[in-house]
Formats: structure tokens, sequence, C-alpha cells
């Protein structure tokens, strides 16, 4: 995982840190939301993204208030490499189910979490004015030394393929021009590589996804063998042991607390997560406990954060310290929204085990999912977004005002479907394209790239 987080940003560090220094991209929230998210996505990672930003903020390139939203598109781009793990359980039609809804179960709290925060930060700034009411009333100092813990033993060993100049980042994300490769000198593979960044990154790139396929599937088969008979039955036990609710939820609070203890220490929300999705395919850990492990592993990736602002340069301190509390108060009020309360609770449950049911039928619509949430849509909202504001409305608004109706009428037929006239009490009337992927089904099978599914599912147990 380091490797590949490595290697992108050797392919990108230069595309990412220049599209965040032009101000025109990031005019308005929208178009910083899904720079936040295409940069992220990027570079794999959102600590890299949101140093990016930080950097910017103490060079008073990116404005603080724009800076909030960026780093709630760093939130979900970040869960991309969770996404793209789950693909290595696309083998066994089970296990993907779980695995596919145990890594969106995290792109679905932070989609919710932003479909309700950021016009509510867009219309009151209450995100801005606590954080700078926090840092206000502090009296702080930079300087800290940065805490290292797992990365001690982790980059001396990355170091030896490919050391990065952090000088240079730093420069660029501050829109200083930068002469010569971002490579730097030492003992490493590509020490006087006369070649250019981007082909390095992409020798190292190929040579890491190979290398994370091979992982995967020697992590999987591990645990498989490792977690059978009375180990399972234990480990099974306790982790996803229930108890009657209030006490329920506040368990929920102590897995919480494991996962954000846990992500500080390997430092990546990213890695943390995504070592637990095949645990959950194989159905050692519940996708509920999971939800509970991704919040506060959430809230884990934001301490890194401030540490790292803790230890920075004097010039621009409060500000980049302003911006860290901001990354954590935004996954506090996340939690706050989607976590005490058991039907806010259930809802990106359900959202993500609604998906999970999806590609146990149909696998072919993990990648399209992927292409989509992660690349298509952005990209899309992103062009509208500059292009002005009317046409965003224009576009965007009745596709949101049908996504709510059909939500809606979908919730009323679940509860009281008498009270539905004939005609939206099924979907019947439309035509199939528009209400089963069905068609696109046999389509993608009909392609000479797509093996044809004969083991058609037939497993009806809930996720």
């Amino acid at each position: 995982m380091k490797r590949i987080l490595t290697t992108d940003v050797v392919v990108a560090g230069k595309a990412a840190g220049e599209a965040m220094t032009n101000t025109v991209l990031f005019s308005n929230p929208i178009a910083g939301l899904m720079l936040g998210i295409l940069c992220t996505v990027l570079v794999q990672s959102s600590s890299t993204s949101t140093s990016i930003m930080v950097s910017m903020v103490s060079s008073d390139i990116l404005d603080v208030r724009l800076a909030i939203f960026m780093i709630m598109g760093a939130n979900i781009g970040t869960t991309v490499t969770n996404t793209i793990v789950a693909l290595g359980q696309a083998g066994d039609r089970g296990d993907f189910r779980r695995a596919f809804a145990a890594a969106t179960v995290h792109d679905m709290f932070n989609w919710l979490s932003v479909l309700v925060l950021l016009p509510l930060e867009w219309a009151s700034g209450y995100l801005f004015h606590l954080t700078k009411a926090i840092v206000g009333s502090m009296e702080l100092s930079s300087g800290a030394e940065e805490q290292q813990f797992l990365k001690v033993i982790t980059q001396p060993l990355t170091d030896r393929v490919v050391k990065l100049s952090s000088s240079k980042i730093r420069d660029i994300a501050k829109g200083i021009a930068v002469n010569g490769s971002l490579i730097s000198e030492g003992e490493h593979i590509f020490n006087n590589w006369s070649g250019s960044d981007e082909a390095a990154g992409g020798i190292l790139l190929a040579a890491s996804l190979v290398l994370l396929c091979v992982c995967l599937i020697l992590v999987v088969k591990l645990l498989s063998t490792l977690l059978r008979g009375t180990i399972a039955k234990i480990l099974r036990r306790i982790v996803n042991y229930s108890f009657a609710e209030p006490f329920d939820t506040l368990i929920g609070f102590v897995f919480m607390a494991v996962g954000a203890g846990l992500t500080i220490l390997v430092q990546s929300s990213s890695v943390f997560t995504s070592a637990l999705t095949p645990l959950v395919g194989m159905g050692a850990i519940h996708v509920d406990k999971m939800y509970t492990l991704t919040l506060g592993s959430n809230i884990g990736t934001t301490i890194t954060g401030i540490l790292a602002a803790l230890a920075s340069s004097p010039s621009g301190f409060r500000n980049s310290f302003q911006v860290a509390l901001c990354h954590l108060f935004f996954n506090i009020s996340g939690i706050v929204l989607w976590y005490p309360v058991p039907f806010m609770r259930r809802t990106p449950l359900k959202m993500a085990k609604y998906l999970g049911d999806t590609v146990f039928i149909y696998r072919w619509f993990s990648g399209v999912y992927l292409v989509a949430m992660f690349f298509i849509l952005p990209l899309a909202v992103f062009g509208l977004s500059l292009a002005g504001w009317e046409l965003l409305l224009g576009v965007g608004a009745p596709i949101i005002l049908l996504i709510v109706f059909v939500v809606i009428v979908n919730l009323i037929r679940s509860w009281k479907p008498h009270v539905l006239p004939a005609r939206l009490q099924s979907w019947e009337a439309l035509p199939l394209p528009l209400r089963s992927l069905q068609p696109y089904d046999r389509l993608f099978q009909a392609c000479m790239c797509c093996k044809k599914d004969t083991d058609k599912p037939k497993d009806s147990t809930k996720l």
C-alpha cells in the first residue's frame, strides 16, 4: 500500500499540485469538493492530498473556507483503495458480496455526511467558525516533532525502492515552479534515473499493482486457512457479539476507539480499512462492526493530520492547524449524524448492503461503480461547476429531484404501499432498462472479454 501511494505521487504529484494551485479550479465549493475527490483518487492517499492543501493554506494560496470543501472531497476519494481491494474477492460470490458491502459502507457514510454538511457549511460556515474559535482560544506553538509510529519500520524499506523530494512537493503545492525530477538522490533503485518521472511512476505502479494482487491472494488464502474451526467461531463470537440497546451503541463507540487507535498506529485509514475488508469477506467480521471500525478510522486519520500540523513551521501554523481541526470536526459531525440514532445508523449500512447484494448478482457492476463514483461523476460535476451555476443547476437539479422522488416512493412503498397510486406501487410500467440491470447484464455477457456466468447465485443469506 505504501509503495502504491508513493508511485502515484511520482506519476501524478505535479499534476495534482498544479491543479490545486489553480485558483479558478476551486472558485466554488462544488468544484473544490470534486477537485478534492479527484486529486485524492489520483494519488490514492488523503494524507498526501490533505498535506498539499495544508501547505497551500500555510502559503496563503488557498483560503481556509475553500480548503474545508476540498477536505470533504479528500475524505470521499480515499475510499477508492478499499473498493479496489474488495475486487480481490470477486472469485467467490458470497465473499465478494460481504467484502464489497464492507468497502462501500465507508463511501456511503462519507457521501451522506457531505450531502448534509456541505450545504450547512456553505450557508453558515459552522466548521470554519468553530475551529477558528478553538484555535483562537489556544496558546499554540509549532515545531513539535511529528510522530512516525510504524513508519520507522516501513520507511527504510520503501526508501530503498524510490525516494521523493518532500521540499519539491511542498513547493508545487505553494505554486512555486519546480525544475527537475521529484525523485531525490540516494541509495535506491531509481537513483540516477535518466527518464521522466511519469515513466518511473508507471514502472513502479505496474509493479506495485502486481505485488498488491499477489499479496491480496496470499492474505486471503492465509486468513482462510487460519480462520477455520474453533478459531473462527471464537473470533466471530467475540468481534460480532451484540448487546441490547442502548449498550450495543455504547459498545460501538469502543470499536470506534479501537479503529481510531489502530489507524493512528498505521497512519493511514486506507491501509486499515483495506486490511479489514478481506476479513469481512470471509465472514470473520460483520459489516455492522466494520462500520463502527471505519468511523473510528475516520477519526484516527485526522489525528495524524493534527500531529503533522503541530510539526509544521511557524509560518501559517495557525491556519494549518485550523484546517486539520476542520477535518476532525467534519468527521465527528458525520458520526453524530449517522451513528447514535438507530434508524440513521442503518441508512449507510442499508445502502452498502444493497450494493453488496447487487454485485452478488451482477459482478460487473463493481467495476462500473468504481469508475462512475470516483472518476465519471466527479469529473462531470466538476466540469459543470466550472461552466457556471446556471448549467450546474439546470442539469443537476432535475437529477437530484428524480433521485429524491424515487427514494421517497420506495420508502412509502415499504411502509404503507396502499397510500400510493396504483402506478407507483411498482415500477413495472417503466421500460426494463430503467428498472432492472438485466439488459445491461446481457450486454456485458455478450462482450467477448466477459466470461459468461454459469453459476447464477442461489444464496439468500442476509448480510
